[in-house]
């Protein structure tokens, strides 16, 4: 009976050595199967970046170029100031959706920012509301462009450049580190400052470090330029003269408030970079450290690997 039970336990044994060798190489199929995926998809989503930054990048030397020749979209933007003048109601939304996509495109806010402190308070015949009207309308557009503008640094550049510089050169890790544990402050005092370049900055702060909701809750402290901007063009005289060159522009605000704003913006402009470098240099600092804890303690394994050596060298 034992050698029966032997047998069958062979012949058993004889019959699932090959299904298991199948299931093996189905499973190595299997694991195998996603590595041979993996680098398509890298490549599909590079190019998928790259339609996306050239499609951006079109539309972006269009404005520029444009605001330098033509004057299309300035000629546009009067056009659709003196629309909304006439369409208050439906002139709210399509305002908010015209300055999310000027945000986007690097279209000049300012004459969007001064036309409607203009035409919502000649609308509502009342300047105190047409402040407070366009100001709303402003801050949402503004606020609603410059996360979308974030989000697509973040997706097109952040991986790409950002990282890259992080692993070679510490002073980029120190000042990405400084926008990841203090990005609300500084994000904060660069949204005080009108120096520094509102369009730029969306960009720019989403290749750092910075949380997404400190550079959401940052877009807060838009309000007070933004309340500033609207109240100079709802004082302003005719939308022709908001339209108008940077001159003439210029002519037609008051010098002493002309003055004030560029004193704050140069003022926070200074605060956000020295708090900046001063984060950078304390995160630099610990980088640093860290390094040399790591060399001594590789140093301290290399010198108990020599002892331990020679003290199998002398007991041989």
């Amino acid at each position: 009976m034992s050698e029966i039970a032997t047998n069958d336990q062979i012949t058993t044994y004889q019959n699932s050595e090959p299904a298991t060798m199948e299931e093996g190489t189905a499973a190595a199929a299997n694991t195998e199967a996603p590595l041979d995926d993996e680098p398509e998809n890298d490549k599909s989503g590079c190019y998928k970046k790259l339609l996306v930054g050239l499609i951006l990048l079109g539309f972006i030397v269009f404005v520029i170029v444009d605001t330098q020749t033509n004057n299309y979209v300035r000629t546009g933007i009067v056009a659709f100031l003196e629309w909304i003048e006439n369409n208050t109601v439906a002139g709210v939304f399509c305002f908010v959706a015209v300055y999310f996509f000027a945000t986007i495109f690097f279209v000049p806010g300012s004459i969007l920012t001064l036309g409607a402190g203009f035409v919502f308070s000649a609308a509502l015949d009342s300047l105190g509301w047409g402040v407070l009207l366009g100001t709303a309308a402003v801050w949402v557009g503004a606020s609603l462009g410059a996360i979308a503008a974030f989000l697509l640094g973040r997706y097109l550049f952040r991986d790409s450049i950002a990282l890259k510089l992080n692993e070679k050169y510490p002073v980029f890790h120190a000042i990405d580190n400084a926008f990841v544990e203090k990005g609300l402050r500084i994000m904060v005092l660069m949204r005080l400052s009108p120096i520094v370049p509102f369009n730029v900055l969306n960009y720019a702060a989403g290749v750092t470090g910075v949380q997404f909701w400190h550079y959401v809750i940052a877009c807060i402290a838009m309000l007070p330029g933004t309340i500033l901007y609207v109240f100079l063009g709802a004082s302003a005289g005719s939308l022709t003269e908001i339209g108008g060159d940077d001159e003439d522009e210029e002519e037609g605000m008051n010098r002493a408030v002309t003055i004030t704003v560029v004193v704050c913006g140069v003022v926070f402009g200074f605060l956000a970079v020295a708090v900046t470098g001063w984060y950078a240099k304390k995160e630099f600092d610990k980088i640093v450290a860290e390094k040399e804890s790591e060399g001594s303690a590789e140093m301290s394994e290399d010198d108990e690997e020599r002892n331990n050596n020679n003290t199998a060298t002398i007991e041989a």
